[in-house]
């Protein structure tokens, strides 16, 4: 007994190394809706669009309500909220219109960007029909792989300043 616990002590502290190791060279896992589940690895390129980035939403009652209702868990950002992976999808000088059939930029609809009228719980989900035309800081941060994903369709716009890093997908499944 004595021995399986050494081991499995061991055993955890070598993951825990390994994956303090991983995080610190840039390596980050995104298990979300919000862009393909994967392994990305930060990478020093221009927050652009098209781009994938990681960032800290800004704290406010619409992100306390997402996180309470489990969107995205506790984190390091303000308000003691999760890093978020996301698509750059439009920025600067783009028009981007949200309607009830999705999310169009520059004219264009965006695929899986019908925003839902609620979550998986029935929960009803904010209402966010508008137009934007984005500025230098603007930017519209939305999958491009589901339509389940919690994101610009109601949140709307995000400051450039949010922005923690650009990442790459190494694997993603």
């Amino acid at each position: 007994m004595r021995r399986l616990s050494i081991v499995t002590f061991v055993g955890g502290v070598a993951i825990l190394l390994f994956g303090f190791s991983a995080y610190a060279i840039g390596i980050r896992v995104n298990t979300s809706n919000s862009i393909a589940p994967g392994i990305y690895l930060v990478v020093d390129r221009p927050v652009e669009k098209g781009a994938y980035v990681i960032l800290c939403p800004p704290a406010s009652a619409l992100f306390d309500e997402a996180k309470k209702r489990g969107y995205f868990g506790a984190g390091f950002c303000p308000g003691d909220y999760e890093y978020l992976m996301k698509k750059i999808l439009a920025a600067k000088n783009d028009k981007v219109v949200i309607t009830d059939d999705g999310v169009h930029v520059n004219g264009e609809l965006l695929p899986f960007s019908a925003p839902l009228n609620s979550d998986k719980y029935g929960r009803p989900l904010p209402v966010l029909r508008t137009v934007y035309e984005l500025g230098d800081s603007d930017l519209l941060l939305m999958t491009d792989v589901s339509a389940k994903s919690f994101d610009s369709r109601y949140f709307g716009l995000i400051n450039r300043s949010q922005i923690m890093d650009v990442i790459r997908p190494v694997f993603t499944w």
